[in-house]
């Protein structure tokens, strides 16, 4: 093993394994799926030009223990799919941010932070 690996484990290039079964949100039609599910939903709003989304993404990835059979979640590039972000806001009466993590229970949004503090919230106190 070399000194590098001793000091600081894997290779820097080596993307972490997400523990988040995430759903793509791509499409308008989704929000009515979201609207009518049973489980609670999460959807993560992501920037794919801001470094900060980016290091916020990464620790929700790896630090994500919620069992997937209790929540649905669902990734949304603000980006690629900015339309979708916009009828998010309406409906559920948000400011937009990003990154962006909501918290949805038959409907109702239930939770939602903004930047690092994504990272300290209590997902499984929602579900």
């Amino acid at each position: 093993m070399s000194l590098l690996k001793k000091i600081f484990g894997e290779t820097a290039s080596e993307e972490p394994v997400s523990k988040v079964n995430w759903i793509l949100l791509t499409e308008i039609s989704q929000l009515e799926t979201i609207s009518k599910s049973e489980k609670t939903v999460g959807i993560f709003k992501h920037s794919t030009r801001c470094y900060t989304s980016k290091v916020v993404l990464r620790e929700f990835e790896k630090d994500f223990d919620v069992d997937g059979e209790s929540i649905d979640m669902y990734f949304l590039d603000l980006i690629a799919y900015r339309s979708i972000s916009d009828e998010i806001t309406k409906k559920y009466n948000l400011c937009h941010e990003s990154p962006q993590l909501l918290i949805i229970k038959k409907d109702t949004l239930v939770a939602s932070d903004s930047h690092m503090e994504i990272v300290n919230l209590e997902i499984a106190s929602f579900i």
